[in-house]
């Protein structure tokens, strides 16, 4: 496509060069850029992208889009200078726009909320596949097609940046996709990532404290996720929740509230539970139906309704959906059983807020036979405010803690784990080993047999950062090594 093509609907001006210049692509790392790119001009936390531009140009960049309109007298160069009014609107509109807007062809749901959305996203996708549709799903844990992880290069972000996320989108589009489900975090909504995505419904799940250091302040966190109402032809909204019935009440859209209290369109009930089976009852004005979802807690609950809830306002059937439900699996990482011989009942789960964390551990603590263990942290360089608050709720439920390590990042994290313990009570039994696999390897040495094990924070994540340096480690393979060396020493 040429320049001039994809600038003529844009607000812009241009600076030497010829706008008949033909483009391929949009790239923000200079490193990336690829010849016939527009290589975009954004500050980043720790660089400003205007130090790569004879990089990126030497790589074959075709153009240079900048925000700054002092720039375009300062910079002479022998391409064009484009500048607009936000880049990163720009990267939106402009990724679009060479993969020919192809968003537009597939129905799309965006989820948002602070805990959730990587649970509901594969639980729209599972319905929808069990309902004969083509869907990928795309957030935290990947990229599936019909259930299918596929391997494509693109930067592992929850909601993916416009320079991927379109060129994915056409390859779905390729294969016969009919609907595209995407988690919309907070941060890739204020930077406009799903800006032109066309999206048809908007589901907002909840919302607690968290990246309020990411975005300045708790109130521009939740403006950010305000902005996916704006996005969306229609939302599907969780009653049960302050933050999203407020959303409800100022967006002039079509909209279904679902929850498991009242006043909502698609009420939950709980008629009885056991082991890792509830037995429900849906009550909605398109019809009531009993059914088994195969989890046991209240946020399987809410995250089993908010995707019946989108599904049926997609126009499927209540019959057919509640029908699939039991077939419904909860993706890698979350609350997720690891097979052993010796008695113990381990689980790995994402949690790292105090609202997932409290619901997690509320739910073992309904089939915990003897103790309860906990192996977890905090993040460093992130909202340290949580970190009290979660040692609060780890040791309401947990007999003992095994605080370590969870991307401490620039920060001590001695210093980390001291903030969490201030939230402990006073008889609480806890110990500190840094090393995350040695933790793991110790909780399960020195528990016994009908024991439950925690390991929470990092989920599906296969690295850790400490300091600068991000090294290969995985929650998954430190248990199945702990368990062989634990099971040797068995034997021996």
């Amino acid at each position: 496509m040429q320049l001039a093509e994809l600038l003529k609907e844009w607000p812009c001006t241009v600076k030497g060069g010829s706008i008949r210049v033909e483009v391929s692509g949009i790239e923000d790392y200079a490193q990336g850029v690829k010849e016939g790119d527009l290589f975009i001009v954004r500050k980043g936390r720790k660089s400003d992208g205007l130090k790569y531009v004879d990089m990126a140009i030497k790589n074959g960049a075709v153009g240079i889009v900048i925000e700054d309109e002092k720039q375009l007298d300062s910079l002479t160069l022998t391409v064009p200078v484009i500048w607009v009014p936000n880049v990163l609107k720009f990267m939106s509109y402009g990724a679009a726009k060479l993969n020919q807007f192809p968003a537009d062809a597939m129905q799309v749901i965006a989820i948002t909320g602070t805990n959730g959305k990587t649970t509901v996203s594969h639980f729209i996708g599972q319905l929808l596949h069990a309902l004969h549709k083509n869907v990928i799903v795309i957030g935290t844990n990947g990229i599936y097609i019909n259930g299918v992880e596929v391997n494509l290069d693109y930067e592992h972000l929850t909601t993916l940046q416009p320079k991927h996320l379109h060129k994915i989108l056409k390859i779905a589009v390729s294969r016969g996709v009919e609907y595209v489900v995407l988690e919309a975090s907070s941060m890739g909504l204020a930077k406009h990532r799903l800006d032109d995505c066309s999206i048809d419904i908007g589901v907002f799940l909840n919302l607690a404290e968290d990246h309020i250091e990411d975005h300045g302040s708790y109130d521009k966190y939740k403006a950010a996720k305000q902005l996916l109402a704006t996005l969306s032809e229609q939302l599907v909204l969780n009653g049960d929740d302050s933050f999203c019935r407020t959303v409800g009440l100022q967006a002039k859209k079509k909209k279904a509230y679902f929850g498991l209290g009242n006043r909502v369109d698609y009420q939950l009930q709980l008629l009885a539970e056991g082991g890792t089976l509830s037995t429900c009852c849906l009550q909605s004005n398109k019809g009531q139906k009993v059914f088994s979802i195969p989890f046991v807690g209240e946020h399987h609950l809410q995250n089993a309704i908010a995707a019946i809830t989108t599904v049926s306002e997609l126009g499927f059937p209540i019959e057919d959906i509640c029908d699939a439900v039991n077939r419904l699996t909860l993706p890698d990482g979350r609350l997720e059983s690891i097979d052993n011989t010796l008695g113990i009942d381990i689980y790995i789960d994402y949690a790292h807020t105090e609202a997932a964390l409290r619901a997690v551990l509320q739910t073992l603590n309904k089939t915990v036979k003897r103790n309860l263990i906990v192996v977890f942290s905090c993040g460093g360089d992130r909202d340290k405010h949580k970190r009290i608050k979660m040692g609060a709720v780890a040791s309401k439920y947990a007999d003992m803690i095994y605080l370590t390590t969870d991307n401490p990042r620039s920060e001590d994290p001695e210093l980390i784990n001291a903030q969490i313990a201030a939230g402990f009570s006073p008889k609480q039994q806890y110990e500190m080993i840094l090393d995350r696999g040695e933790a793991i390897e110790t909780a399960i040495r020195l528990a016994a047999k009908g024991d439950t094990i925690l390991i929470a924070g990092k989920g599906h994540e296969t690295t850790q950062t400490i300091g600068s340096v991000e090294i290969n480690f995985s929650d998954f393979e430190s248990v199945k090594l702990a368990l062989k060396k634990v099971l040797k020493d068995h034997v021996e």
